[in-house]
């Protein structure tokens, strides 16, 4: 192993955006209104983490204070140990409390659209209370305790919050499960947690069309002997199969049940929730959240990182799935203790048109909205008339989240959706980290098109070699963090070893993100890329994601996907996978001219060798681009990879024709 991992980094970006001053008016002002109030707050943080999270703590409630704030090595972090509560309390309870139980906690909105226009509830402190209690006794009634752990896998309805919920409330943590999972992901995530309750939907809608829901755990039943119960929300009202005495509909198992049940109370580093990450190789990992961190760590990056105020007409929105981690933090959990409404859409971007997201944000007023760089490039190709035909005018913040986003996608998030005068906060974060980590704060920070700028508050982050000395200015390197932050994963579920051995084995002392970082002059991050995606070309070693960037920035090109390449000469080639923007058509001079504008953007080493056109790239139905199989389509192998999750089959079959 050698002591230095540097990644070639030429790629520039000289546009900076100073923090806005109006910024502070039209959101009743920003918590933190100054470059230098973040870094005398940031610098407290770091160097009193103890005075620093407590005093967060202290503004939710706890049935017991805990003994000590922060306690343990890095490896076995515990946070607020001693201390009792309940995060569903501190989502609704807490908020009834004090008087706000008429307050909309959650507006729900479906996908289909009939002639009286799409299915929306309002969901009000007091009528979430009495749905969750429900639901909660009716787990009980089915045998659930404390500990037991509840797979959930539904489509976006209002009872997959509600079921979550109920499941903090009583104690026993969830697993859910994205709903673009097969039957087979379904089984191993079950038999791994020896989950023997499922709860699920007959079906849900994406872009018009049923997905079997039901039908999956029926497969899944079959492939495993854990499953003893499943609890069947009827959405859809598709044909299912049924069999007595394991399937129960929800309707009916609520029907009888008391509208209150009494929160669990909870130990700090009692476990929250499973949530599964699944790699190209070996099974998948159970990431555990515990109850107290994670609850005081979600709380604050939503207050600070979206500026939520309660009582200021704010209506937050992020358009991820509940089934990843960014919908468990920045849906439910985070959003829902700051007691702003948070929106919930039930189906695809572009159903029934290309504009259903503008179309809700103009209808529900949405001032906060957070989504990810692969909606956004798709937003992109379909057209500025989209977002043009509808008034964005309630919104005041930005947000992106599930991968580094290019500068030009950013800039066009800025003018076209922004109108200029949004901030925009490009988070990174992961399953394991509970929350946001590197990430803009608004009214204090300057940004940078493609940067994820400075770290959050009590995260001490770094690029380092593999020695774990800090890398130069701009050079790229492994990014680590440096001390622990309540938020932390506490294990992989049954797997002591291969947690230790993925996040601590690397570098000494730190905690390893699997990212390739730099550091600019400016003290900003850059994401590189995944450390498996750098590409080794004749001992230079490339970010993919700027050679992305490169391409992206071209006129012609909306998306791009870089990976590696077999090449007899150079070891490893760059093969580049680009979607055109409208208005350009595919040939072998544009093709020149990309290679030529990415030599140009960073120099030669980086041009690629392949270059294809594509209407499309393989992406998970969560957005993330399936680099692993277009690795397969550069080589010309055939993929043996579980493809699944695959949003649309027929892009990999179209890629596979053409080579």
């Amino acid at each position: 192993m050698t002591d230095s991992v540097k990644i070639e980094s030429i790629l520039h970006e000289d546009r900076i955006f100073l923090p806005q001053k109006n910024f502070d008016e039209r959101i009743s002002g920003a918590y933190i209104n100054s470059t230098e109030a973040y870094d005398e707050m940031y610098a407290r943080s770091v160097k009193d983490p103890d005075g620093f999270w407590g005093d967060v703590a202290d503004e939710l409630d706890w049935f017991e204070r805990w003994d000590t704030v922060s306690s343990g090595t890095f490896q076995d972090s515990k946070w607020f140990e001693g201390g009792k509560t309940n995060i569903c309390h501190n989502c609704i309870d807490r908020h009834i409390n004090m008087g706000h139980g008429d307050t909309t906690a959650i507006i729900w909105e479906g996908e289909p659209c009939g002639s009286d226009g799409p299915e929306v509830q309002k969901i009000s402190y007091y009528d979430l209370h009495a749905r969750v209690c429900k639901f909660a006794n009716a787990l009980k009634s089915q045998g659930v305790k404390k500990g037991d752990v509840v797979t959930i896998y539904m489509g976006m309805v209002p009872e997959l919050a509600i079921a979550t919920l109920a499941c903090a409330r009583i104690g026993a943590p969830h697993s859910v499960i994205f709903g673009g999972f097969s039957s087979q992901a379904i089984a191993d995530r079950v038999n791994d947690a020896n989950s023997s309750v499922v709860i699920t939907c007959d079906g849900s809608w994406r872009r018009g069309k049923i997905v079997p829901l039901k039908n999956n755990v029926d497969a899944a039943t079959e492939l495993t002997d854990v499953i003893k119960t499943v609890i069947v929300l009827k959405r859809c009202e598709n044909e299912i199969t049924w069999l007595e005495g394991r399937d129960f509909w929800w309707h009916d198992v609520c029907e009888s049940q008391e509208e209150d049940c009494q929160c669990e109370q909870m130990d700090a580093e009692d476990m929250l929730f499973l949530l599964y990450t699944s790699g190209s190789t070996g099974k998948p990992k159970g990431i555990i959240h515990t109850t107290g961190g994670y609850m005081v760590y979600t709380y604050l990056t939503s207050k600070w990182v979206f500026n939520l105020k309660p009582d200021c007409d704010q209506i937050y929105w992020c358009t991820a799935d509940i089934g990843w981690i960014t919908g468990h933090s920045y849906i439910i959990y985070g959003v829902m203790q700051n007691r702003v409404p948070t929106v919930m859409y039930e189906g695809a971007p572009n159903f029934p048109e290309s504009d259903r997201f503008w179309d809700i944000v103009e209808r529900h007023k949405v001032t906060q909205f957070y989504t990810a760089p692969t909606a956004i490039r798709a937003f992109m190709k379909w057209g500025d008339e989209f977002p043009a035909k509808h008034d964005l005018s309630s919104l005041v913040l930005l947000g992106t989240v599930g991968e580094p986003i290019n500068p030009e996608a950013w800039m066009w998030y800025r003018e076209v959706i922004g109108s200029n005068n949004c901030p925009i906060v490009d988070t990174w974060w992961q399953t394991e980290t509970g929350g946001h980590m590197l990430t803009p704060i608004p009214g204090a920070t300057s940004t940078t098109p493609g940067s994820c700028t400075t770290p959050f508050f009590g995260v001490d982050a770094a690029v380092v070699n593999e020695d774990g000395s800090e890398v130069e200015t701009n050079a790229g390197g492994l990014l680590v963090v440096r001390k622990p932050w309540p938020g932390i994963l506490r294990g992989i579920y049954g797997d002591r070893e291969r947690f230790i051995e993925t996040y601590f084995g690397r570098v000494e002392g730190m905690y390893l993100a699997g990212d390739s970082a730099r550091r600019d002059e400016n003290g900003n991050f850059w994401i590189m890329g995944r450390i498996d995606d750098v590409i080794n070309v004749s001992g230079h070693r490339l970010g993919t994601m700027e050679v992305e960037s490169s391409l992206v920035s071209h006129e012609s090109i909306v998306e791009a996907a870089v990976v590696g390449v077999p090449h007899e000469i150079k070891g490893t080639g760059i093969a580049a996978f680009c979607t055109l923007a409208r208005g350009f058509e595919a040939s072998e001079e544009l093709k020149k001219t990309l290679i030529a504008h990415v030599a140009n953007e960073i120099g030669a080493i980086a041009k690629p060798d392949v270059l294809k056109f594509t209407d499309a790239l393989p992406k998970t139905r969560s957005g993330k681009i399936m680099r692993r199989l277009l690795r397969d389509v550069a080589a010309g192998t055939d993929s043996k990879q579980d493809v699944t999750t695959l949003e649309d089959f027929t892009v990999l079959a179209k890629l596979r024709a053409e080579d």
